[in-house]
């Protein structure tokens, strides 16, 4: 990633580009600060498996204008079901037909595209499903082989925050659902956390991975929303829509935190010294994986979150 152009979707599917198309004067200003910067999009099970070839055809050509040397931003979220869902009722052998032809659509449609990958978010309920999630890792460790087998695809599997799994549990988690045949492993996606505990964490999978005989394994770290960072157990109210801050200076409460960017080191990211060491070795990029401007992280944009958003941020 270091070193191309990011690419910025114009599209409809997360509403911050066309709700800052609208916007006039300040609120444009401050919608500004979401809809030009490189976004993470999700795409699952909501699409059909006869339009996700030419859905990821279309949003690639969204976000890099036809240019092949821009990257685009992509999360797939398409293990169904998911999430509580998925600690009592394993995929059915129908909803395994439909994973192995979805993932296969769509990587026919990212083909030789430049894009960077983060696969199942929230890839840690696994371990609350039966037989410890062997049947969902093994989907996700197929899709792990194939969009790993891209010539410009870069995938890091999604395994939660350093909040939320041991060590132990992460590398279990990687091994099975396919870290050795991709780049690495995505952090904080859906979590709050700060960046200087998620590259500590980072280091700690990536030398217990390398144990295990799967060496060299970076990372990247979601910023979208840890401008003020917390532990989950520091936040009493719904962790996936917290309340925005209100000023800078509020906690715990949610805003954005470092724009998307590989320069991971920069000193304007107030990284202590030993987490900017980590970070010039392991850390591959800081993105926006979530989407604070939307409700839950998920669906309907809110513009006045948004607005708010950019409001309290730190990182202007």
């Amino acid at each position: 990633m270091a070193g191309l152009p990011w690419g910025i979707y114009t599209g409809p599917i997360d509403g911050i580009y066309p709700a800052y198309q609208d916007a006039t004067g300040q609120s444009q200003n401050l919608l500004g600060r979401i809809a030009l910067r490189p976004r993470t999009t999700w795409f699952g099970s909501w699409i059909s498996d006869d339009a996700a070839e030419r859905t990821a055809q279309r949003y690639i050509e969204n976000v890099t204008g036809g240019n092949p040397d821009v990257l685009a931003q992509i999360a797939i979220f398409r293990i169904d079901p998911w999430e509580f869902a998925a600690c009592h009722h394993p995929p059915t052998p129908d909803q395994q037909a439909s994973y192995y032809n979805w993932i296969n659509a769509f990587a026919a449609g990212i083909g030789s595209s430049r894009v960077a990958l983060v696969l199942q978010p929230d890839l840690p309920f696994a371990l609350c499903a039966p037989h410890r999630g062997q049947l969902a890792l093994s989907l996700v460790k197929y899709a792990a082989q194939r969009f790993g087998a891209l010539p410009h695809t870069t995938v890091y599997i999604d395994v939660g925050a350093a909040d939320w799994p041991t060590v132990t549990q992460a590398v279990y988690l990687l091994r099975a659902a396919g870290v050795s045949y991709v780049r690495g492993f995505a952090l904080n996606a859906t979590h709050y956390d700060s960046n200087a505990s998620e590259l500590e964490y980072g280091a700690q999978v990536s030398a217990a991975l390398a144990k295990r005989g799967i060496r060299g394994r970076h990372f990247v770290i979601n910023t979208a929303e840890n401008g003020v960072s917390w532990k989950y157990w520091q936040y009493h109210g719904p962790h996936d829509n917290p309340r925005v801050c209100r000023t800078r200076q509020d906690w715990p409460c949610m805003t954005l935190g470092v724009q998307p960017t590989w320069h991971v080191t920069n000193r304007r990211w107030g990284l202590p010294p030993d987490a900017r060491r980590i970070a010039s070795k392991l850390c591959d990029a800081f993105l926006w994986i979530g989407r604070p401007w939307l409700y839950a992280g998920a669906n309907p944009f809110e513009v006045e979150q948004a607005l708010a958003l950019a409001r309290s941020t730190p990182f202007p």
